[in-house]
């Protein structure tokens, strides 16, 4: 996400850093560059204009043009208007009222209503609360299949909802099945259309009226980039919308809904969809989306992936075998296992400062695949293997890699990586251990 406007806010600013002093008019070209780039990424023209204005009158006050940096203060200028342009700080869900709390989730069809719905339940669910899930779309059987199953896969509650039940009823009697069996979040699924229609709107005013949501989030396709500003006013006319959830961000490169939704609709983006897998939601905070797309990295984001998927006891066990030089195959595997489970390598890495925008990292063919195809070889081998690498002669790399499904090739490469990663702990070991992150390897 983002890609295309960081790319080119990069190469705005690179040329102001080539001069020692600035002009006005090398800040005016420079923002010049500023706004091509905002408007090749959909940003909405208003907010472009209203933006580049805001930069331009601090970037020719004194805090820049007298400063020994002014093109690293002129960037430290935009990286605050955007983080006022998204809102400023994260906006939290509103869980207020009598339990079961109404959370209504409202959009087109398509913008991924569904899936986000167990999205945030797991995520709710996470965070302590007992969350019960409700399918309103009576038009779409396949809907209610579709929440039903996603349920059962995650095991939170559905109310088994039917078609030939008004969707209203089902909001209702779903809120008393709900209260009897100690839920205390109800997250509403409600029906789409292909486009805005006084039909829909209606249906969702009138579930609005019964059962008084303690938050309304209009679920929205990024990718539609202008249109989704267009349809989030459209639905907060209706029903003054509590906040934006942004879905398929990963495949959005300009981001242009993102940087122009506060600005046009006054509501708050709350979470952003990241990807297909339940856990793939999330919480968007502004100063945090104006670092990465100014290529400063995500850090903040990535230790919370990172610990939401590590066992600290698990990591404690692992800092001693580190500690005693007793790292295994298998605990390289567990790793790699870990790593998968934040989310896409190239993603990750564009967290990470300076990292997204290297040369090499920009031109580098980051496979996620490379993890699976270790995690094969890994388990191909016998746990004799795992734990001493060492015994490992030719007749065995061709086994293993014929179980594997992989070539000898591949084997030898995991073995050498491995090797040398046992010397580097071996020197963190000797230098002291206080440079390791606990918990995360850096692979």
């Amino acid at each position: 996400m983002f890609d295309n406007l960081n790319e080119k806010l990069s190469l705005a600013f690179k040329k102001l850093k080539g001069y020692g002093k600035l002009s006005e008019k090398n800040i005016e070209d420079g923002l010049k560059e500023v706004r091509f780039a905002l408007l090749e990424a959909d940003v909405h023209f208003k907010v472009v204009k209203s933006f580049i204005a805001d930069i331009k009158e601090r970037s020719l006050g004194k805090e820049v043009l007298a400063s020994l940096t002014p093109a690293q203060q002129v960037i430290k200028i935009v990286n605050d208007e955007l983080i006022a342009l998204m809102g400023k700080e994260y906006e939290e869900l509103v869980l207020k009222g009598s339990t079961p709390i109404p959370i209504l989730l409202v959009g087109l069809q398509g913008s991924g209503k569904t899936t986000t719905a167990g999205k945030l339940a797991s995520y709710l669910r996470n965070k302590g609360r007992t969350p019960y899930l409700v399918p309103a779309d009576v038009y779409r059987p396949a809907a209610i299949d579709q929440l039903q199953k996603l349920g059962k896969q995650i095991n939170i509650p559905v109310f088994p909802s039917q078609v030939d039940i008004s969707p209203v009823t089902i909001c209702k009697n779903a809120l008393n099945i709900a209260s009897n069996e100690g839920a205390d979040t109800l997250i509403i699924d409600t029906a789409g259309r292909l486009h805005v229609d006084d039909t829909l709107m209606d249906e969702l005013v009138s579930i609005k009226k019964a059962i008084k949501p303690s938050d309304i989030l209009l679920v929205a396709d990024a990718m539609t980039g202008q249109d989704a500003v267009n349809i989030a006013a459209a639905f907060d006319k209706a029903l003054d919308l509590g906040g934006i959830i942004l879905t398929k961000m990963d495949g959005d490169a300009r981001g242009g809904a993102a940087l122009s939704m506060k600005a046009i609709t006054g509501k708050p983006i709350k979470f952003i969809g990241t990807g297909e897998k339940i856990h793939e939601l999330e919480l968007f905070h502004p100063e945090r989306m104006a670092s990465r797309i100014l290529g400063m990295g995500d850090v903040l984001t990535f230790i919370e992936k990172a610990q939401a998927v590590v066992d600290e006891q698990k990591a404690a066990e692992l800092e001693k075998k580190i500690r005693k030089s007793q790292f295994s195959l298998e605990d390289f595997r567990d790793q790699m296992v870990s790593i998968r489970k934040m989310g896409p390598l190239k993603d990750l890495i564009n967290m990470i400062p300076g990292m997204g925008s290297l040369k090499q990292m920009k031109n580098m063919d980051i496979d996620d695949r490379e993890i699976i195809r270790i995690e094969a070889i890994i388990n191909s081998m016998t746990r004799e293997e795992r734990l001493n690498p060492s015994i490992i002669n030719g007749s065995r790399r061709k086994r293993i890699a014929t179980g594997s499904g992989t070539l000898v090739q591949d084997v030898n490469r995991l073995l050498k990586n491995y090797s040398q990663l046992i010397k580097m702990l071996k020197k963190f070991n000797k230098g002291g251990f206080r440079g390791f992150g606990r918990g995360m390897m850096p692979f």
